[in-house]
Parts: C-alpha cells; sequence; structure tokens
C-alpha cells in the first residue's frame, strides 16, 4: 500500500501540491484553539510520514531543512493549543 500512495503522491503537480497544503496550513492557523492545531498535526504526521518513506534519497542539508519545518510546523500546533 506505502508504494501505491508514493506512486500516486509522484504524479502529483508540485505547484498543486504546495499550493494546496499551504491553504490546509492557512486554515489551520484560522480555525480556533484545538481544531486548527489537529488540523496542523495531522498535517505534519503526513508530512513526517512521507519524509520517513523518502529520508534515503535526500541530500543531508535538506533532510535537515524538511525536520526544521516539521518542527515548526509542530510548535505552532502546540502553541495553538495553548
Amino acid at each position: 500500500m506505502t508504494q501505491r500512495v508514493l506512486t500516486r503522491l509522484g504524479r502529483v503537480n508540485p505547484t498543486a501540491a504546495f499550493l494546496g497544503v499551504g491553504v490546509l496550513v492557512f486554515v489551520a492557523l484560522v480555525l480556533p484553539g484545538v481544531v486548527g492545531a489537529v488540523v496542523l498535526l495531522a498535517l505534519a504526521a503526513g508530512a513526517g510520514w512521507l519524509l520517513a518513506q523518502t529520508w534515503r534519497v535526500h541530500p543531508p542539508r535538506a533532510r535537515v531543512m524538511r525536520l526544521v519545518i516539521l518542527g515548526l510546523v509542530v510548535l505552532l500546533a502546540v502553541a495553538k493549543l495553548t
């Protein structure tokens, strides 16, 4: 199943994926409290899963940047909870 999901994600237009995630982050930041935090945590979980599946193909510098961005999304979600 994982390979099937990765194959489908590989066919997605990168611009559409970027804009779609951007819209979801914006909506999550606008939504109040716990609801927005749950959306952000779901996005972080999906991005974390994708990063784990593609870890070997990224150069070390890209890995670090992706981990930093993932950490920032989780921090935003935790801040939204408080």
